[in-house]
């Protein structure tokens, strides 16, 4: 997946990741997204081995895809 596959969406959670750990709610409040739509792109970062979930709504980058 390189820059241009993500999405606006994946661009805002990966930029709260590389921060710190961040639960769907957090980003979602931060970022004026439905918790929904950021669990649905948390999961596929997470498929795609960029994000690591850690514990039950908790996240972490694993490896950034814009570097």
């Amino acid at each position: 997946m390189s820059e241009i596959d993500l999405s606006p969406t994946d661009k805002a959670i990966l930029e709260m990741l590389r921060e710190g750990r961040c639960t769907p709610a957090y980003i979602a409040a931060e970022k004026d997204y439905t918790r929904a739509h950021v669990r649905n792109r948390l999961q596929r970062l997470t498929e795609l081995g960029y994000v690591t979930r850690l514990h039950q709504g908790l996240y972490e980058l694993n490896r950034d895809p814009q570097e």
